[in-house]
């Protein structure tokens, strides 16, 4: 008690309080000016480490405001030994969870004693939040990760392999699906890494080459109606780049934009940079290019979300890595995904762009706010729903966003596509682009620092006519350099795609068998279990 502050509610005594203890209490409180007893509050997580990370962390009592944040609570009125969200979701609404305190005023006489206290304010329960996340979705795709890391640690060459992430966003309202991330540890265990999912960047390869067309349109370098020929592309001193079917000139052709995107030509987005630098390209000869170009397509990335914070509703976004920008033709690896690093939730986000027609929508993990339940069966009635924010909109014309759908739909349906395999079985219809960068790894493994890897990658969304679900796949340093692509990266998201339209179809009859004028708690049940399992430690 002497370490409580004047006027400032203190918990005496919060863990194992017996009934003979609240009883006597109770009976004396005539005699205990100042002393009350009440309920108190915990937090407990129904579905263990899913999303555990995400959801953040409240601080205990004895730990009271954090003192980074010890100021501002103050000033909004809080008490030194309040409990308060610490981190990501938890603290990023702290004002919505909270509620609002009662407010007292107390009349004391000269030595200092209460002789009176009148109630000002009543105060107010907090609000709950329903996240956009569909928990079983969720748990199934964390599921989806683990089993694909260890079906690709069976390959050769991918000791190094220890991480995958999936992000599925709804394109139009930017409400966040599923925010996956799995990490397997040295012991052949898995952690939560979902926040690696916006804190950790990397290479993502040809998935991105739909932002290098349409930038090119943007810039008026290209139009959709531009043909290059691809061809190994070589300037003076150095080797010559060129698309994976075409190493030695064998598989020219002439492509469109959408042909380029379906068999995913890395000498079609090559003369797109140099088109965006105005550079004329001379075969071995000098790339006269400056290298302003790399802040110029950085500027049409970010318009997708690539390079830049997407928005979302938590705290701690990284947005990447820039190369280096001292060589004029690393804009040709830029142009194809193997220059600057991007976070699995901008991939999401530049996928949602594509899916949608063009607007950038913020991610938010909220869709609902709702005011308290009353009976803890049902939730609360409806206080605030979300509405979709717009970041910006691409400058370009609705055909020109079509070009670059009719490409990725290319990627799954088109003879020549890159993953024209990968969804023939399905009953919805994907459209999308694959994506493999070589990079280097640097990662946790001491002694592999810089080691040559391939990441793999995946965005796509579906249905292609009113698309539903964006995702992004990503997984970083899948194999090392000469070795075979096990192709967990298609797998995965044709598992995720299955699991979204299967669970889909089980909401809908459900909703055919059962009304409910009140929405139910669909977890009551698994949160009484998982509270009193708490309770019992």
């Amino acid at each position: 008690m002497t370490s409580g502050y004047a006027m400032t509610e203190s918990i005496v005594k919060g863990k194992d309080v017996t009934d003979e203890e609240i009883a006597r209490v109770s009976e004396n409180l005539e005699k205990l000016p100042g002393v009350d007893t009440t309920t108190d509050w915990n937090r407990f997580y129904t579905y263990d480490e899913t999303l555990r990370s995400i959801l953040g962390s409240v601080s205990s009592a004895k730990e009271g405001l954090p003192k980074e944040k010890a100021e501002y609570y103050l000033s909004q009125g809080y008490s030194r030994n309040d409990r308060v969200g610490k981190s990501y979701l938890e603290s990023e609404y702290q004002s919505i969870l909270a509620g609002q305190k009662s407010q007292s005023e107390s009349v004391m006489d000269a030595q200092g004693n209460i002789i009176e206290t009148v109630q000002k304010n009543e105060g107010s329960k907090g609000k709950d939040l329903v996240l956009s996340v569909d928990v079983d979705f969720q748990r199934a795709v964390e599921e989806i990760l683990r089993n694909n890391i260890k079906k690709g640690k069976a390959s050769s060459g991918s000791d190094l392999l220890d991480r995958a992430f999936v992000v599925a966003m709804d394109p139009y309202s930017g409400e966040v699906l599923s925010l996956a991330g799995q990490k397997l540890n040295s012991d052949g265990s898995f952690e939560d890494y979902s926040l690696g999912s916006f804190t950790t960047a990397y290479n993502m390869g040809s998935a991105v080459k739909g932002a290098t067309v349409l930038g090119g349109i943007m810039s008026d370098a290209i139009t959709k109606n531009t043909y290059f020929t691809d061809k190994p592309i070589k300037f003076k001193g150095t080797k010559a780049k060129s698309s994976w079917f075409n190493r030695n000139g064998e598989g020219t052709r002439t492509l469109s934009p959408v042909g380029a995107l379906e068999i995913s030509s890395n000498s079609y987005m090559y003369q797109v940079s140099m088109k965006m630098a105005g550079a004329k390209y001379v075969y071995d000869g000098p790339l006269r290019a400056p290298l302003s170009t790399f802040d110029k397509m950085r500027y049409y990335y970010n318009q997708f979300g690539l390079g830049v914070q997407t928005g979302i509703d938590l705290p701690g976004e990284q947005i990447g890595y820039k190369g280096s920008d001292d060589t004029a033709g690393k804009i040709l690896d830029f142009a194809i995904g193997q220059y600057d690093s991007y976070t699995p939730l901008q991939l999401a986000q530049y996928s949602s762009v594509i899916a949608n027609g063009g607007s950038r929508i913020a991610p938010t993990m909220l869709k609902e706010i709702r005011n308290p339940s009353t009976s803890g069966d049902t939730v609360g009635s409806l206080a605030t729903s979300t509405q979709p924010k717009v970041m910006n909109r691409l400058g370009v014309s609705e055909s020109d966003i079509e070009t670059v759908q009719k490409g990725f739909y290319a990627v799954t349906h088109g003879s020549s596509g890159t993953a024209r395999t990968v969804f023939t079985s399905s009953d919805y219809d994907v459209a999308g682009k694959t994506g493999t960068a070589q990079a280097f790894y640097d990662g946790p493994k001491e002694g592999n620092n810089m080691a040559d890897v391939w990441n793999t990658t995946f965005v796509g969304y579906a249905p292609v006519k009113k698309p539903e679900i964006s995702i992004a796949v990503v997984v970083p340093w899948e194999y090392r350099n000469g070795y075979s692509d096990s192709k967990i990266n298609m797998s995965i998201a044709k598992e995720v795609f299955d699991k979204y339209f299967e669970l889909k179809k089980q909401r809908a009859e459900q909703k055919k068998e059962t009304s409910h004028v009140d929405q139910p708690v669909n977890n009551v049940a698994q949160a009484r279990e998982a509270q009193s399992k708490q309770t019992e430690k």
